[in-house]
C-alpha cells in the first residue's frame, strides 16, 4: 500500500493583523513570515510526520527549492516532483488575527501548470490498493480523478478551497471527503438549497442522503468532528487549547486522521488522534513548521 499525494505546494506569506482587512481599508500589519506552505505540502507532511510512506507529485518553480528541501527533511518522497523554470511558484497571504483565525488568498502559480502527460507518468507507479489524496489547489482534478479510479485507487479528497470546479468533478469516485461545515454546505446548497452552515446534524445527514455511497469527515471547529459512513455518526468533541494560529490545522487533521485508518486504528480512534494532532498545530506558529511528530501526540495524550 502506498499513498500519493498529488498537491499543491505554496510560499506562504503570513501577516499578523489585528482584525482581517475590510473593503477600502489600508492596515498595517504587526508582522510578516514567510513559511512553507500549500494544502497539499501540509498534508504530506502530516502524514509523514505520523510515519506514514507518502510520495508527493506536483510543480514548483525555481523560487521555490526550498519546499523540496522541506518535503524531503519531513520524510516525504519527492522522486515525482517537478520544476516549472518559467512560472513562479504558487503562494498565499495569509492574515493571522488576534483570535488565532485566518483568511487566506491564493495565486496558484505552478500549482496551474500540472500537464495530463505527467499525470500519466506519476500513476503509472500506483496500482490497486493504493490511496491518492487530493485537494483544490492545482489544474485536471478531473483527469487525475477519472485515471486513478481507472487503477482502482482509492481515492481522498479535501474540496478546498470550495469552488464550482469541484461540483463538476466526477464526485461518484471519491471514496472519503474531508470537509468543514462551509465546504459541506456549499457540497450540498444546490440540492438542499435551505440548508444553514450552523446546523451541523442537517449537513451531516444531507451529506449522507445525497453521497450513500461515500464516507465522510466533518470538521466542525471548536464543535470537534464526525465520521460518516452509510447511516453512522461517530462524534469526537474537540481538545481546549489556547489558538495562536489555526494554518493547517485541518491539514494536519486530515494527515492523522488517515494514518490512524492506515495503521488499522478504529474511527473513534482515529479521530481522536486527528483532533489532538489538530490542536497541537493551533497552538503553534505557522503552517507545516507547526505540525506535531506522531510522538508529540502520543505524549500528549498521555497527559
Amino acid at each position: 500500500m502506498k499513498i500519493l499525494n498529488f498537491g499543491s505546494l505554496n510560499i506562504d506569506h503570513v501577516y499578523k493583523v489585528p482584525h482581517f482587512v475590510m473593503k477600502g481599508e489600508t492596515l498595517s500589519s504587526e508582522d510578516l513570515r514567510q513559511y512553507p506552505g500549500g494544502k497539499g505540502l501540509n498534508q504530506s507532511i502530516a502524514l509523514a510526520k505520523a510515519g506514514m510512506p507518502v510520495w508527493h507529485a506536483g510543480v514548483i518553480g525555481k523560487d521555490g527549492t526550498f519546499l523540496l528541501q522541506t518535503l524531503e527533511s519531513a520524510g516525504v518522497k519527492t522522486e515525482f516532483l517537478r520544476i516549472d523554470e518559467d512560472t513562479p511558484t504558487g503562494h498565499a497571504i495569509i492574515q493571522n488575527d488576534v483570535l488565532g483565525d485566518n483568511c487566506i488568498l491564493l495565486y496558484g502559480g505552478t500549482n496551474q501548470k500540472i500537464t495530463t502527460e505527467y499525470v500519466d507518468s506519476v500513476l503509472e507507479n500506483f496500482d490497486s490498493g493504493d490511496y491518492l489524496l487530493l485537494q483544490n489547489e492545482i489544474n485536471h482534478l478531473d483527469y487525475i480523478i477519472t485515471c486513478a479510479k481507472k487503477r482502482r485507487m482509492k481515492i481522498i479528497l479535501n474540496p478546498s478551497p470550495m469552488n464550482d470546479k469541484i461540483l463538476n468533478l466526477p464526485l461518484q469516485c471519491v471514496d472519503l471527503f474531508f470537509v468543514n461545515e462551509v465546504e459541506a454546505e456549499q457540497l450540498i446548497k444546490s440540492q438542499v438549497p435551505d440548508i444553514s452552515v450552523l446546523d451541523h446534524k442537517a449537513i451531516a445527514a444531507a451529506l449522507q442522503e445525497l453521497f450513500p455511497e461515500t464516507d465522510f469527515v466533518l470538521t466542525l471547529g471548536s464543535e470537534g468532528s464526525m465520521y460518516l459512513h452509510n447511516n453512522t455518526q461517530t462524534c469526537q468533541p474537540a481538545f481546549k487549547i489556547h489558538t495562536i494560529d489555526t494554518t493547517a490545522a485541518g491539514d494536519t487533521f486530515t494527515g492523522f486522521f488517515l494514518a490512524g485508518i492506515l495503521n488499522k486504528r478504529n474511527i473513534s480512534d482515529s479521530l481522536k488522534l486527528a483532533s489532538k494532532a489538530s490542536s497541537i498545530t493551533c497552538s503553534r506558529q505557522g503552517a507545516s513548521v507547526s505540525i506535531p511528530t506522531w510522538q508529540d501526540v502520543m505524549d500528549s495524550l498521555e497527559n
